[in-house]
């Protein structure tokens, strides 16, 4: 059996957050199977809270140079993923999409030439990457009778579609732009990836994990025959519940023992959104107030591995709202992660850090 802390510690290790680490942001990007990515700037202070020394230079040159790329992966949501993984990952995820489009869509698409409407779609933006207003008005040009909206939706829905710089660059801002992922890479998406070496890799990141975990991060489904054919891979475990757990033979799980540092977590972390049971980081009641009703996910603060508290930036002041009581040691390790943050994106200035 393996205890819910056991199972925080060994999540924090796998999300690289027991211990920062010396590792270039795109190999970290890709062992963490990209960050959720919604709003641009998250990925930043995602790789910040993990990596020692990272500069957000560094993954602005990634995003200008191609090496990585902003594209509607699991859970129909934007992430931030290596090129070669929007390759890959996404003919994965592509079936979910799919789903969420005919339920939402179904009425309008059942009275267009779907095929039609991608080539369309894909012959526009050759000229090059336009808005999504901008790819729906240019669309309906060729469809009379079609909405701008319903055509702009349908085609970032079915085709893998990246959200091109200065977009999501530090230092830098611009409206949502999109290229296909074969003009903008220069490449074809994978044409058989691997739902094997999906769920492989989703327990190097996030494991130990139920089959619902795996679900609930990637928003497949029928994800049981995947594990029951890796079974024999694997190591099976059992948590509290009674639930079983599966993970890599050789992942690390320190023990619930194992030092975890105070961290702030980036708004929208991956950590918090990536297993059906959250439990293993954050209890049902803090929850509810790091995530809102209308899906917005707050930074948060971890003190000794689970959700204590939340963070709020506006340009150089920083405020933390604490969810329960921390001792003076916690509380001067929160104040200086803040400070580390503050640094980190706001050089140079005059700090404040408030409600700690």
């Amino acid at each position: 059996m393996i205890s819910r802390h056991a199972l925080n510690r060994a999540t924090l290790d796998r999300q690289l957050l027991l211990r920062r680490h010396s590792m270039p942001a795109l190999q970290a990007v890709e062992h963490l199977v990209g960050l959720q990515a919604q709003a641009p700037f998250p990925p930043y202070f995602g790789l910040w809270s993990r990596l020692d020394g990272f500069r957000p230079e560094e993954l602005a040159r990634l995003l200008e140079q191609r090496e990585v790329v902003r594209i509607v992966l699991m859970r129909g949501t934007v992430h931030l993923v290596s090129a070669a993984d929007g390759l890959t990952l996404r003919p994965l995820t592509q079936p979910l999409l799919t789903k969420y489009l005919l339920n939402a869509y179904g009425t309008v698409m059942a009275s267009l030439d779907l095929d039609a409407v991608v080539a369309t779609g894909r012959q526009v933006l050759a000229v090059g990457p336009l808005t999504g207003a901008q790819l729906g008005v240019r669309m309906a040009e060729h469809h009379p009778g079609a909405g701008a909206t319903d055509l702009s939706q349908i085609m970032r829905t079915l085709v893998p579609l990246v959200q091109v710089p200065p977009r999501a660059v530090w230092g830098k801002a611009g409206q949502t732009a999109y290229a296909t992922v074969e003009s903008w890479l220069g490449r074809e998406p994978h044409p058989a990836p691997s739902l094997d070496d999906l769920v492989l890799r989703y327990l190097a990141a996030f494991g130990p994990a139920t089959v619902a975990d795996a679900q609930a991060w990637s928003g497949l489904t029928r994800l049981r025959e995947v594990f029951d054919r890796l079974r024999a891979r694997l190591v099976v475990l059992e948590d509290e519940h009674g639930r079983e757990l599966f993970d890599l033979p050789d992942a690390p799980r320190p023990g619930p023992g194992a030092p975890a540092p105070v961290r702030l977590l980036a708004p929208f972390d991956n950590l918090l959104l990536s297993h059906a049971d959250r439990s293993r980081v954050i209890s049902d009641d803090h929850r509810k107030r790091v995530i809102t009703i209308n899906g917005q996910v707050l930074g948060t603060v971890l003190v000794d591995g689970f959700v204590q508290g939340a963070w709020r930036r506006d340009k150089a002041v920083l405020t933390v709202d604490m969810f329960a009581p921390v001792t003076a040691g916690q509380a001067e390790e929160i104040r200086a992660e803040a400070a580390a943050l503050l640094a980190f994106a706001e050089p140079g200035k005059a700090h404040d850090i408030r409600g700690i």
